[in-house]
């Protein structure tokens, strides 16, 4: 890489500050429902939740204090990729992370509708798989966030703001009951060095660590909005290393309360840190039950948020690609009164809503079983970006490098990215294998393989059909 940057992106408010990137950060990353998943495989949970955040966590986070410090440029990593090894690479970094999270809001957004029932006192109930409901709720929840983010980051950072307190705080009450449950009673479940040893042999506990390791994914999103930060090349590195503990804490800690509180035959991978928090305030004191209620509440704004930050990440990919013109010129309008880029936030938002109806009016047909396959490829898509980043602080490491720019140094760097690169490789070959319970794994490979090919070869033809027009 050089010291040369990108050009200037078109009027943007520097808005965000550190503050405002620390709780972005934690809205971006931190998700509860990766405690009770993890959990359900009992105590090896936590060996491998160390193990991912020593492997992959920690030379993410290097990788973006690293690559922003030095690039802080609008479009994060489409940009560092871009820099580093051309035009070509850059757009199919950057395709990947803006189509891939297109897909990726209908869950999240079904998964807010679900523990809203909890918060609702109605959860574990038919309503939360009613459709009416389902779609209501997500729908609502999708254009309020992007409603915010057009207006600006002025307004749409409260959301994300208030969605990191709402994010964590429902984390230091799981882990507050955690820690007055073990010095009050018993484990629910048998802790013993063999139980804390991963069975590395079992395909279902390599899916789970690959799992682990990408709920700890997403530190590199606040960089896409270099150009929207107050003091970026000082802001971004402090966010970093501000947030990546808080974070790592509640996954570790939280996961241990869950496993102390709750028989892992009983857990709901849903809900499970609900099911946590109620047994126990319910054990330490009766004036505690409103805790799991109000941890639904939190939970599901800390959601709406979370649809709100990976909608105004991704969209300023594409803001950049569309000034690049890989996409269509207007991706890269900026609103005349706000100053955010409207058009690609509104694209977002439309095939989101798309994919929630497809998702929910789809049941039972041809239509639903396409909707799973674009799923199942989702995790390949998802993850191409992070083999660039890691590839992008490689390069780094071996170019010049001027004191503290490099966190570890050279050496430090050049062993994050080998790690990070390792364990992204390793998640994509798991994600490739049929599971055990697959009634055809050939099909199975085709349609995973096969459908991340194909959105490679739609982005390439995207791709190729800019760079003709561009020639013309």
């Amino acid at each position: 890489m050089t010291e040369t940057t990108l050009p200037a992106t078109h009027d943007l408010k520097r808005v965000l500050r550190l503050g405002d990137l620390v709780l972005f950060n934690v809205v971006a990353v931190l998700g509860l429902r990766w405690v009770a998943t993890s959990a359900k495989a009992g105590p090896s949970s936590l060996v491998l939740w160390l193990l991912a955040a020593m492997l992959f966590f920690i030379p993410q986070g290097i990788a973006v204090i690293a690559l922003s410090s030095r690039y802080p440029d609008e479009g994060g990593v489409y940009a560092w990729t871009r820099r580093a090894y051309g035009e070509w690479n850059g757009f199919l970094c950057g395709w990947c992370y803006w189509i891939n999270n297109v897909l990726y809001y209908p869950n999240l957004l079904i998964s807010t509708a679900v523990i809203a029932t909890y918060a609702i006192g109605k959860g574990g109930t038919s309503l939360g798989t009613s459709w009416a409901y389902v779609l209501g709720v997500s729908l609502t929840a999708l254009w309020v966030a992007a409603a915010l983010n057009i207006v600006g980051l002025g307004a749409g950072k409260w959301l994300h703001n208030i969605g990191g307190v709402a994010t964590y705080l429902p984390g230091i009450a799981l882990i507050a009951m955690g820690v007055v449950a073990i010095f009050t009673h018993p484990s629910a479940n048998a802790f013993s060095a063999a139980a804390l040893v991963p069975d590395v042999r079992d395909l279902s506990t390599l899916n789970l660590w690959a799992s682990i390791a990408f709920a700890f994914a997403g530190l590199e999103l606040s960089s896409t909005m270099g150009e929207e930060t107050a003091n970026p090349k000082r802001d971004l590195p402090r966010s970093i290393v501000i947030s990546a503990p808080l974070i790592a804490l509640v996954y570790i800690l939280g996961t241990l309360s869950v496993l102390w509180l709750v028989p892992t035959g009983d857990l709901n991978i849903v809900s499970g840190f609900l099911q946590a928090i109620t047994v126990g305030s319910a054990a330490a004191s009766p004036a505690l039950l409103w805790l799991a209620p109000m941890a639904a509440v939190l939970y599901t704004l800390s959601n709406v948020a979370t649809v709100g930050a990976w909608l105004s990440g991704p969209a300023r990919v594409a803001f950049v690609i569309g000034l690049d013109r890989y996409f269509p010129p207007a991706f890269g309008k900026v609103h005349p009164r706000f100053r955010t880029p409207y058009v690609a936030i509104l694209v977002q938002a439309v095939l989101a809503t798309v994919f929630l109806l497809i998702s929910q009016l789809g049941k039972g047909s041809t239509v639903e079983h396409a909707y799973l396959v674009l799923l199942d490829t989702q995790l390949l898509v998802y993850f191409i970006p992070y083999v660039y980043l890691f590839l992008c602080l490689l390069r780094e490491a071996r170019g010049p490098v001027q004191a503290g720019q490099l966190p570890g140094g050279r050496v430090g760097a050049t062993l994050a990215g080998v790690c990070g690169l390792a364990i992204t490789l390793f998640a994509m070959i798991v994600a490739s294998i049929p599971p055990g319970d697959a009634p055809d794994r050939l099909a199975f490979g085709v349609k995973v393989i096969g459908g991340a090919g194909a959105f490679v070869a739609l982005g390439a033809l995207i791709y190729w059909r800019a760079r003709g027009a561009a020639r013309t």
